[in-house]
């Protein structure tokens, strides 16, 4: 019927093409190999030749793409250029970017972190500290480490940082310790850097930051880690961006320490990745209506600005023919008015246990589809939107090829031969990993198959055309 096109790894060295399916699945199309920094128009060019190579003489049938770069370029001209494209950022992605501003703009997170890199080097690098930190960590932890000093202080790296912030902070009582050792007093008196580092270590306000920093970057790659895991829709976007936010709050009244730096940030981030579709899959998902005093439910409207309202009526328009669309704006004022019947709105908000992780999920993730295509097929023309709009992914998340992949792809030169063979290699390691809906990065996952593209191009071919 439809489909939508992930493209993921734009910021790396193979771009993988995935298509996903209305009926929840994902089946992998190519890889893409490219080498630096690409320009949007070359990215442009090879999204609309994996659309044209999937749907033909039908393009309508790709109603969108969702990709980790090329928001404010390729995504954005394509979806000009083609009115009935939904082309959305991976939210995965713009969490991961939210941490980089934070890191480059905020003066707390550049202070944060030249404190602790003070404080690790020192720790490290000092015979007789490094000697009663490892002392009082051993009877603290039963074991001893050193502090993670990031190789590289770029700007654009949060994991690094996080490290030597995990570090410093389950270390806290032993460097507590350490600057109350009699056998260091004479080492931390000694010269102007150490005397600063005791200072700093017994100042409250140090650890308060620390702390706070620390809070913040966990607390943003926590949602980025259930966006992964959850694969995140559309019509979850408002709802994500707003528990963001109230947990934002919460984070600068505990602290106290963001002097509203970071909301402004959130915004930015939010109004950069915002596109209307969140608004108007928001609005149409059955699975976010509400119920009201009267036992009706009805769509969320009152939960949008009077701008994401506009955007939801100029999205839908956009996305019938001119002739469907004063229909369409009048079944989304029934649609606004009367909502779902209590019966059905219960069953697609049905929730159940899942056995694996203990949470609580929906029961039947494609009825919000289904009740569109069956019982509200009434609404002819925004059923058409609907049913497209809340099927979309707002994630690339999914196949990654993992080291051992990356490095025999290399390892084996750019020759047409060579290039065949690991687009073979990639397509049966993508299918099979889908077929077990198992992502893991895992290297001996693979290790079969790296053995098979060494060996037998005749066994390789079988396997090809067995999962295929």
């Amino acid at each position: 019927m439809f489909l939508q096109i992930a493209s993921d790894g734009w910021r790396e060295s193979l771009v993988s093409l995935v298509v996903n399916l209305p009926n929840g699945t994902s089946v992998y199309r190519r890889a893409v190999l490219v080498n630096g920094a690409v320009p949007a128009n070359y990215a442009e060019e090879v999204l609309l030749e994996t659309v044209k190579g999937i749907c033909g003489n039908s393009p309508q049938r790709c109603v969108g793409i969702v990709s980790d770069k090329f928001n404010n370029k390729a995504l954005k001209s394509l979806e000009s250029q083609h009115q009935w494209m939904v082309n959305l950022s991976c939210q995965h992605q713009e969490l991961k970017s939210l941490i980089k501003d934070f890191i480059k703009e905020l003066p707390l997170f550049k202070s944060v972190s030249r404190n602790c890199m003070r404080l690790a080097k020192f720790t490290n690098d000092t015979a007789e500290i490094r000697h009663a930190h490892r002392k009082y960590q051993m009877q603290e932890h039963g074991e001893s480490i050193m502090l993670r000093v990031p190789l590289h202080c770029k700007d654009c790296v949060f994991e690094p940082l996080f490290n030597l912030l995990e570090d410093v902070l389950s270390s806290a009582r032993a460097i507590h310790s350490v600057m109350h050792d009699d056998a260091c007093k004479a080492v931390l008196m000694e010269d102007h850097t150490a005397r600063e580092v005791r200072e700093m270590v017994g100042d409250q306000g140090f650890w308060n930051e620390v702390e706070a920093v620390h809070a913040l970057i966990k607390l943003v790659k926590e949602m980025a880690r259930r966006i992964e895991e959850e694969k995140l829709l559309v019509g979850q976007c408002l709802p994500l961006w707003d528990e963001l936010r109230a947990k934002v709050k919460d984070w600068d009244s505990k602290f106290n320490v963001g002097e509203g730096h970071v909301e402004k940030l959130v915004e930015r981030r939010f109004k950069k990745s915002y596109h209307p579709a969140w608004a108007a899959a928001f609005i149409l998902d059955p699975l976010y209506l509400i119920r009201d005093s009267s036992g009706k439910y009805l769509p969320p409207f009152k939960c949008l600005s009077p701008e994401q309202e506009k955007d939801v009526d100029k999205l839908i328009t956009r996305l019938v023919s001119r002739e469907e669309a004063h229909i369409a704006l009048m079944e989304l004022m029934k649609w606004r008015t009367e909502g779902l019947d209590p019966m059905y709105a219960r069953a697609v908000q049905m929730k159940e246990r899942d056995p694996v992780t203990g949470k609580m999920r929906i029961a039947n993730p494609q009825s919000s589809r289904l009740v569109w295509e069956t019982y509200l097929s009434e609404f002819r023309s925004l059923g058409k939107v609907a049913v497209r709009l809340i099927f979309l992914h707002a994630t690339t998340c999914g196949f990654k090829c993992n080291s051992s992949l990356l490095k025999w792809v290399s390892s084996h030169g750019r020759s047409h031969a060579a290039m065949d063979r690991a687009q073979k290699m990639i397509f049966i390691s993508a299918n099979s990993k889908f077929e077990r809906r198992d992502f893991s990065n895992e290297e001996d996952r693979d290790a079969e198959l790296l053995a098979m593209a060494n060996g037998d191009e005749n066994l390789l071919n079988d396997v090809l055309v067995d999962t295929s």
